[in-house]
């Protein structure tokens, strides 16, 4: 059967969303560490009715509260965030009915509403309102497409190397296949483990890059690989306890 995932997503948390207005809870969301807390509780917005302007985030464990995730220029990953957790949204919520025709402001009428995200933003110089820190994500972005492009450029189908990615142990392996995948961006290099520590047999979405077996393959950004004599390891009955 393949598998569901079918590339790594280091930088990628599954977390539960629950809301002070009830006790819906909504399961399994997949959001990026990457986020900015203002960005994340956008996201929520049609979730769970709030206003990110207002909404007040609590990480949960169980029922255990672990931290407060209080400060909007922060990304989801500088707290304690694991799989499985739940944020907890506070706020006064919009009352949300079906069946019920739109209201829509018109631009301007959104433009004066103090409470509206745009406001918040805008208030507080984020997001796409922060000309410097805007400037700054350009230019690491390009940075790195660069430096991405260089790494698959030296990077021999063919060579031994060594994967190191967040929230995954080292694993050894051979490149299979270096490129863009179908449907997603950027450029990706294809590795055959040496274990079966990866995440797919070599194929994305039913098209097939290269052949492996069942969780032996992965396809992981160029900054995560390093291509060196990387043999590999051998295990005796003699390194059995």
């Amino acid at each position: 059967m393949a598998p569901t995932s079918n590339f790594e997503l280091s930088d990628i948390v599954t977390i539960n969303i629950s809301n002070s207005q009830n006790d819906t809870v909504s399961f399994e969301r997949k959001y990026s560490r990457t986020l900015k807390i203002y960005e994340f509780k956008a996201k929520l917005e049609p979730i769970t009715g709030g206003n990110a302007g207002t909404m007040r985030l609590e990480l949960y464990s169980g029922d255990r509260l672990v931290s407060k995730l209080d400060d909007d220029s922060q990304s989801l990953g500088k707290y304690p965030i694991e799989d499985g957790m739940r944020v907890h949204v506070v706020d006064q919520f919009q009352c949300i009915q079906e069946n019920v025709p739109k209201f829509e402001l018109s631009q301007e009428e959104y433009d004066k509403k103090a409470d509206s995200l745009r406001s918040f933003l805008k208030k507080n110089k984020l997001g796409k309102y922060n000309e410097d820190e805007m400037a700054k994500q350009e230019e690491e972005r390009k940075r790195q497409e660069e430096e991405d492009s260089r790494k698959l450029d030296a990077t021999t189908i063919g060579a031994r190397c060594r994967v190191t990615a967040k929230n995954n142990p080292v694993r050894l392996g051979t490149v299979m296949y270096k490129g863009p995948l179908d449907g997603k961006p950027g450029v990706f290099i294809g590795v055959k483990f040496d274990e079966p520590l990866g995440v797919n047999d070599g194929s994305v979405n039913g098209k097939r890059y290269f052949d492996c077996g069942p969780k032996y393959g992965s396809f992981v950004a160029p900054k995560a690989i390093e291509v060196g004599d990387f043999p590999p390891e051998e295990f005796s009955l003699d390194d059995e306890l």
